[in-house]
C-alpha cells in the first residue's frame, strides 16, 4: 500500500507541475508574472479564487467548529471564509481604475498614502502569508502520516518542490491554470469522500439533537470569526493579484462572487460532515478531527482518495501564496531600486523565500497563536487601507486609525483586567484561543478613527490637492 500511496501523490503532483509548466513562457515579461494583467474571465477566476482560497484548513477547522460550537458558529465561518472575495468584487473595479498598472495590495496604499504605508501595509500582508503558507505544509506533513504509511516530510517536500517548480517559472499565469483544474478535482473528490463518509455513518438514536452552545456565545464566535478571516484574507496578496489579472472590472465581480458562492458551499458541506460525526455519536478523537473520524475503519481507497483531496487543497493554496509573496517582494525591490528587479531575480526570490517555510513546516509545530498575531494585525489595519477609495481619506487618517485599531486590539484587555501589559497579553491569544473583543475593539477603533480625522480635514485641502 505504501507504494501505491506514493504513486498516486507522485501522479497528482505530477499533473499540477505539467499543467503549470505548460502555462509558462520563458520569455515572460515581470508584470506578467505577477500580474497576469487582463487576461481572465469570470469563470476561471471563481474557480481560482474558490481553489487559493481552499487548503487543509477546511478539513480541520470547519468540521470542528460544527461538531463542538454549531451551525450557526459555522455559518460565521463560511460567511468570513467568502467575504473577502464578494469585498475585492465590490472595490476591484474602482482600485483597478484609480490604479490601472497597479500590482499589490502595498502599491495601493502607496498610492494613497506613501511609501512608510506601503511597507507597513506589505509586511502584515508577508507575515500573515507566511503563517498560512506554513500551517499548509504542516497540515500536509501531518495528514500524510496520520491517513498512510508515508513519513509526512515526504509529502511536506513534495508539495512545496512540486508547486516551486512551475510557479518559480511560470509565475501567477502558472497558479491560475493549475487553480482551475485543482478546483474542479477538489470538489469532484470531496463529492465522492464526503458523500462515502456520509453513508457510513451510523443511525442516529431518536434522542440525538444538533450540536451547539449558547445562541449567544455561537453569535460571539460566528462574529469572531467573521472579522478574523475577512480581515486576514483581505491581506493576502494572492487575492489582490487577481483583481488585476481579470480581463474587466464586470469580470472580477462576477468572478469573486462565483468564487464566494462555491466557498460557502465548500465550507458549509465540510461542516456540516463534522455536525453529522457528533452527532452520530462517533469518537471524534483526541485532539479531536471530526473529518478524519468519519475514515475511521474505511476501506483503502476511501483514505487514499482523502490523501489525494488534502494535496490537492495543500497545493492550490501553496502555489498562490508562493507567488503572492514573491510578487511582494519584487514589488518593494521595484520601488526602492531604480534599475527595477529582474525576472530571473523574481524567480529566485520565490524558491529562497521557500526554505525557512519548508524548514519550518518540517518541524511539524503549531503556528495558531503566530496566526492569530497575524490576523489581528490585519484586522487593525484593513478598513484604513480600503477607505482609500474614499477622496476625503488622508494619509494622517490612515495613520491615526491604524494605530487607533492596535490600542483598540488592547482596551478590552486592559480594561478587563486593569493594566496594559494585562491587554497587550489578552491581544496576543494565549494558549491560541480567538476571542472577540481584540478584533472587534480592533476593527470598531480603526474605523471610527479614520473617519473622524478624515471628516475632521478641511473640504479645501480636498477640492485643491
Amino acid at each position: 500500500m505504501l507504494y501505491i500511496t506514493l504513486a498516486a501523490l507522485g501522479a497528482a503532483l505530477l499533473l499540477f507541475a505539467v499543467l503549470g509548466l505548460r502555462a509558462s513562457r520563458a520569455d515572460t515579461p515581470l508584470d506578467d508574472y505577477v500580474t497576469a494583467r487582463n487576461s481572465q474571465g469570470a469563470s476561471a477566476l471563481g474557480l481560482s479564487f474558490l481553489a487559493s482560497g481552499m487548503g487543509a484548513w477546511i478539513l480541520f477547522t470547519p468540521p470542528e467548529i460544527g461538531a463542538f460550537v454549531g451551525p450557526i458558529a459555522l455559518g460565521g465561518y463560511a460567511i468570513g471564509s467568502a467575504l473577502p472575495f464578494i469585498v475585492l468584487g465590490l472595490c476591484g473595479p474602482a482600485i483597478r481604475r484609480r490604479l490601472p498598472e497597479g500590482r499589490s495590495i502595498g502599491e495601493f496604499a502607496a498610492a494613497r498614502f506613501g511609501g512608510g504605508a506601503r511597507r507597513y501595509v506589505s509586511l502584515i500582508s508577508v507575515l500573515y502569508m507566511a503563517c498560512f503558507l506554513t500551517a499548509e505544509l504542516t497540515a500536509i506533513g501531518g495528514i500524510t502520516a496520520l491517513l498512510s504509511d508515508v513519513p509526512g516530510s515526504v509529502a511536506v517536500l513534495g508539495v512545496a518542490l512540486t508547486t516551486l517548480v512551475y510557479t518559480a517559472w511560470g509565475g501567477l499565469r502558472a497558479s491560475l491554470v493549475t487553480d482551475r483544474w485543482q478546483a474542479l478535482l477538489l470538489v469532484a473528490l470531496l463529492a465522492v469522500v464526503g458523500g462515502v463518509a456520509w453513508d457510513r455513518l451510523p443511525a442516529f438514536s431518536s434522542e440525538v439533537s444538533v450540536p451547539g452552545i449558547p445562541v449567544a456565545d455561537a453569535l460571539s464566535v460566528a462574529l469572531t470569526l467573521v472579522i478574523a478571516v475577512t480581515a486576514a484574507n483581505l491581506f493576502h496578496q494572492g487575492y489582490w493579484q487577481r483583481v488585476w489579472a481579470a480581463k474587466s472590472g464586470a469580470a472580477l465581480g462576477r468572478g469573486a462572487l462565483l468564487g464566494g458562492m462555491t466557498t460557502v458551499i465548500v465550507v458549509a458541506v465540510v461542516g456540516g460532515l463534522g455536525i453529522l460525526a457528533a452527532m452520530s455519536g462517533l469518537s471524534l478523537g483526541e485532539p479531536p478531527m471530526p473529518f478524519f473520524a468519519l475514515l475511521e475503519g474505511a476501506p483503502a481507497w476511501l483514505t487514499l482518495l482523502a490523501l489525494v483531496l488534502a494535496v490537492t487543497l495543500v497545493a492550490s493554496s501553496v502555489d498562490t501564496l508562493q507567488n503572492g509573496i514573491a510578487s511582494l517582494v519584487v514589488g518593494e525591490g521595484d520601488s526602492l531600486s531604480r534599475s527595477g528587479v529582474s525576472l530571473g531575480a523574481a524567480r529566485w526570490i520565490t524558491l529562497a523565500l521557500m526554505v525557512p517555510v519548508v524548514a519550518i513546516a518540517l518541524q511539524g509545530v503549531s503556528v495558531l497563536r503566530l496566526f492569530l498575531i497575524a490576523d489581528l494585525l490585519c484586522a487593525t489595519a484593513v478598513v484604513p487601507v480600503l477607505l482609500g477609495l474614499w477622496s476625503r481619506m488622508s494619509t494622517v487618517a490612515a495613520v491615526s486609525g491604524g494605530l487607533a485599531g492596535v490600542v483598540g486590539a488592547i482596551l478590552p484587555g486592559w480594561i478587563a483586567q486593569g493594566n496594559v501589559i494585562a491587554g497587550i497579553m489578552a491581544a496576543s491569544f494565549p494558549g491560541g484561543v480567538p476571542t472577540l473583543w481584540p478584533f472587534l475593539g480592533a476593527l470598531l477603533a480603526s474605523t471610527l478613527v479614520s473617519l473622524l480625522v478624515a471628516l475632521a480635514r478641511p473640504r479645501w485641502i480636498v477640492q485643491y490637492r
